[in-house]
């Protein structure tokens, strides 16, 4: 990954946009590596993560607007416009989901409760609407310097469909992969004397009243 990152900064289309693209992915890394020895990762959010990361630098360093593989898409279908930008989004809460998921179960008591997926999915459209206020003040900002990073390509509901596309990818990861990510927690719990609880029943209520006698 740390290759990929290299090659696309090497004369990217906007090196501005390319760095507020590719940000999330210099930040993640390092934290990655840091919290490994504790906090080691399944298998299927690593490979989720590696997907997630080879797109944003792609888009980073030809802008989303201008990627081939969105070109290619655009030709294929007769589109209006590049679609890697929705491409982006729907990865924008379909990895998310699951990394978000991972830490709920490893580090909280919603394992094998039912509020585990609704809040999942809600961390991930909190998500994306933080990004969609990043991106207002990049255009604040940057003015129509910021235009390649906000990749609207002249569509208004850009923002209302970029976070309607994370919705649609984070509930999609949970119908998909929630039991293989269940499979690989509880072989990872095994592997590091740790076992999260992907399955059991939230643990009763104690009553509060007291007993007589």
């Amino acid at each position: 990954m740390t290759i990929a990152l290299i090659v696309s900064g090497v004369a990217p289309h906007d090196r501005p946009t390319w760095l507020m693209e590719t940000f999330w992915v210099v930040i993640g890394l390092p934290l990655l590596v840091r919290v490994w020895r504790r906090f080691p990762l399944t298998g299927l959010l690593c490979v989720l993560l590696t997907l997630h990361a080879l797109i944003l630098v792609l888009g980073g360093h030809y802008t989303y607007a201008l990627t081939p593989p969105g070109e290619w898409l655009q030709d294929w279908f007769g589109l209006a416009r590049n679609p890697y930008d929705r491409i982006g989004h729907f990865v924008q809460g379909f990895v998310p989901a699951i990394l978000w998921r991972e830490i709920l179960v490893r580090r909280s008591p919603l394992g094998g409760s039912r509020w585990l997926a609704p809040l999942v999915v809600c961390g991930c459209l909190a998500f994306s609407a933080f990004f969609e206020l990043i991106e207002w003040w990049a255009a604040l900002i940057g003015g129509s310097a910021a235009d390649d990073f906000l990749a609207t390509q002249g569509d208004v509901w850009d923002t209302q469909w970029d976070m309607c596309l994370a919705l649609l990818g984070a509930t999609s990861a949970l119908l998909l992969l929630s039991r293989l990510h269940d499979e690989q927690l509880t072989a990872l719990g095994d592997s590091t004397g740790r076992t999260p609880s992907t399955t059991s029943s939230p643990e009763p209520r104690r009553s509060l009243r007291r007993t007589g006698g």
